[in-house]
């Protein structure tokens, strides 16, 4: 009987380690990524049925990369992980075609009941986390939709500008130049009414584009 396919992505390795080797007695685990990016080019590779990625990940996090995954591969399936323990977050993750969310302290049995869940076209959120819930919406508009909000490639600059990277390196990361960096961060500053590049780091924390 064919198992079906995981794909790992965490940028804590020994974590992404220990669970692989967990969960490969049942699945198959096709590869392991440590970044948004690389996750993008294995899952169009291999094909997976199951992604299992972290929120918080290093040049593009998980829930812009999980948006991408279900456009291009909507019968991809996605866990989210966090360390965060977020009602919010729960539901930003389903918006961003999430199936399941798991905080990172959960037992190994729940991933393992998740992802079963998961294969049988339900839904999953630990415990701890779906307390809190019932106001919250997980598939519909968030209540701050009405914010204005920056385009995919507006957030990608400007989770790589609030990581550190100059305009050149961001240019050089996702082939542009780095006149249009440049208009796509103050663009994106214009609309968020961000006055420096503190400010830019601090919207870039408080809506988990990138981790502390």
């Amino acid at each position: 009987m064919k198992r079906p396919r995981v794909l790992l992505a965490d940028d804590h390795q020994m974590l992404a380690g220990a669970l692989k080797l967990v969960l490969e007695p049942h699945y198959e685990v096709v590869a392991t990524v440590s970044d948004g990016r690389a996750l993008l080019e294995a899952a169009a590779r291999l094909q997976p049925d199951i992604v299992v990625l972290d929120i918080s990940m290093p040049q593009l996090n998980g829930l812009d990369a999980g948006r991408r995954l279900k456009h291009d591969w909507p019968k991809i399936k996605l866990i989210y992980l966090t360390m965060h323990e977020d009602p919010d977050l729960v539901g930003e993750s389903f918006r961003a075609g999430g199936s399941a969310f798991l905080l990172k302290e959960a037992a190994v049995s729940e991933l393992t009941e998740a992802i079963e869940q998961v294969l049988k076209g339900g839904s999953y959120v630990t415990a701890s986390a779906a307390q809190g819930l019932n106001h919250i919406s997980l598939r519909g508009p968030k209540d701050r939709d009405r914010v204005p909000e920056p385009t995919p490639r507006q957030r990608e600059v400007l989770q790589l500008l609030a990581e550190g990277r100059s305009m050149k390196e961001v240019a050089f990361e996702l082939h542009i130049t780095r006149r249009t960096v440049a208009c796509h961060k103050y663009a994106a500053m214009e609309l968020l009414n961000l006055k420096s590049n503190s400010e830019l780091v601090q919207y870039a924390i408080r809506h988990k584009i990138i981790a502390i």
